[in-house]
This record gives structure tokens, sequence and C-alpha cells, in this order.
């Protein structure tokens, strides 16, 4: 039907003119403007952005994070009955009854934490030409935690006999290394499109032969009615990355940290065909999917995340 129409008799015929409608709207599955991808141009610069950032799901965030800690083995109960010069160390016992009470609390409490670092020892050798960096050795600084105290100030009391472990008050003795180091754990948290319950471990490290060296001291003020903190710095002797380094027994990936490209196949032409609410749906079950199948069985050793890691304790 035309939008304007107007017409005249003259003689025998009817001479008629008219403004036809647009015909645009016709054929809309066949609009060439409506089949372009939705969003901005993924080549350019901010549309790779983007689409890294949605790979990713998103990026780290500082308050998700967790910390773990173990308390060492102490001296055994019967050694230290047989040795008057070993008396006024943390026992085996009292380590195990003060982590049983007190551990979870102590790691709910941590209010700050850092990854360590590393840095890689060179030495400059020169034969012939510019000199080359040689590297021969690296090490890691102390990091620190930061802790709230409840009125008992239970969680210093913790890391007090930690050290208790290492050092003797009464006698001025010093025990064994083994008896007084433990390794920590820490881990990056992050929340995966498909399970909105609750955080998943993105990322972890493992501190080797993990001690308190120096616990601050809590101050006190008139003026201040706030929570009371404290925090203790942790010494160690290196530190692994528990997904290129494969610690203990968690199946973790490759060392390039790749994700396994998995095809849509057959799938991805039924999903397409679907309305969006279910197109949604599907793949999301599909990205869970291809996160979660234990792949490392069948393809040699290559999962990827999230890791299988024991539960934490939290």
């Amino acid at each position: 039907m035309a939008i304007l129409r107007g017409g005249k008799r003259i003689g025998g015929m009817d001479v008629r003119i008219g403004i036809p409608r647009d015909r645009s709207l016709d054929n809309v599955a066949g609009d060439k403007r409506l089949q372009r991808r939705m969003g901005g141009n993924p080549e350019s610069t901010i549309g790779r952005f983007e689409s890294y950032v949605k790979e990713a799901e998103g990026f780290a965030r500082k308050a998700r994070y967790y910390a773990e800690f173990q308390l060492p083995k102490g001296v055994s109960g019967q050694t230290l009955g047989n040795n008057e010069e070993l008396e006024g160390f943390a026992s085996e016992e009292q380590n195990k009854t003060a982590h049983d009470l007190n551990g979870r609390r102590v790691r709910a409490f941590c209010n700050a934490i850092s990854m360590p670092d590393r840095e890689i020892i060179m030495k400059e050798v020169k034969h012939n030409g510019p000199a080359r960096n040689i590297a021969y050795d690296f090490k890691s600084g102390d990091i620190t935690a930061t802790f709230f105290a409840d009125k008992f100030l239970r969680e210093r009391t913790y890391f007090e006999l930690w050290q208790k472990s290492a050092i003797n008050t009464r006698s001025f003795n010093y025990n064994y290394y083994k008896d007084y180091v433990s390794n920590l754990n820490i881990f990056q948290l992050g929340q995966y499109a498909s399970r909105q319950e609750r955080d998943d471990v993105t990322y972890g490290v493992q501190l080797i032969d993990a001690f308190p060296k120096t616990i601050s001291a809590v101050d006190y003020s008139a003026q201040a009615n706030e929570v009371q903190t404290f925090s203790v710095t942790f010494g160690f002797r290196y530190w692994v990355n528990y997904f290129i380094d494969q610690q203990g027994n968690i199946e973790l990936g490759n060392s390039l940290n790749t994700r396994p490209v998995i095809k849509e196949g057959p799938f991805g032409g039924i999903l397409n065909k679907l309305p969006p609410e279910l197109r949604r749906a599907g793949r999301d079950v599909l990205n869970d999917l291809r996160r979660r199948v234990p792949l490392g069985r069948i393809t040699g050793g290559r999962v990827f995340p999230p890791f299988r890691i024991p539960p934490l304790n939290i």
C-alpha cells in the first residue's frame, strides 16, 4: 500500500499518482546492515582490548586472595622429655593444638599480604666485545602480612608460638632448622562467568621453608578506637608457582599457561540457531566444560583452570 495516493478520472480512464511505501523492511534477514557483528570493529585497538578482557573474564582484584599458614612440626614430646635443654621450645603437641584452635581464624583475619618477588642475580662476563650478563643465582625478598587481632591477641600468639619453635627464651638455645620452618600458600581468587556462587583459585604460589622473622609491635592510643592490627614479616628459602612448577599433588596446565583451543563443532551450529536466551545458556555450559573437563588425562598433562587444589579450609 502506498503512503500517499491520489487520482482523477479522465474520460474512460483512471489516472492515479501515489508515493510507494518503503520496501527496505521486506527482507530483514537479508539486510547486510544487520549482519554485522555487535560492538565495534574487533580489529581495532579498542576492539582487541575488549576481546582480551572478555577472554580473561575480567581483571584480578586485590581483595580476592587467600593465604594459608601452617605451624611447623615443633619438637616431639619424646625428644622433649629426654632432653632438658629442649625445654622452652614449642612442642609438637602445642603447635598442633594451637593450629587446630586458631588456624582458621588466623587465615580469615589476614587483612593484607603480598605475593613474593624474584630477582635473578647476574654477573658481567666480557669476552671480545660488549659484556654479557650471565645469570648464576636468584633471590626473593621477605614478604609482610597484616592481621586483625581479637581482644585476646590469639592471632599474635599463633606466630609467637611459631617463633618459639626456633628460639628458646629460657635457655637462649636455638632449635634445628627443620623444626621451625613450614610452607606458606598464597592464592589469587577469581569468579568464573559460569560459577557465580563463589571464588575459585586462579593463581597460586607456595613459599618453601617460611618462618616469621619479625612480629611487629602492637600500638595503643587513647585517641584511637580502631580495630587492633599487627604485621608479620616472613622469610623463606624460595617460592614456586603452583601452575608452572606443578607443585605437590595439584594437576595444573603446561608451562605456558595456555588453554587448548576447542572448536565448537556441531554444537556451534546448533547454538547459533537457538533464541538468544537459550544460546547464552548453551554457551555457558560449553564454556564451563572447556574449563573443567580433565583434559590432562587425555592430552598428557594439560589441564586448564580452575586448578584442582585440595579444599581450602576457610
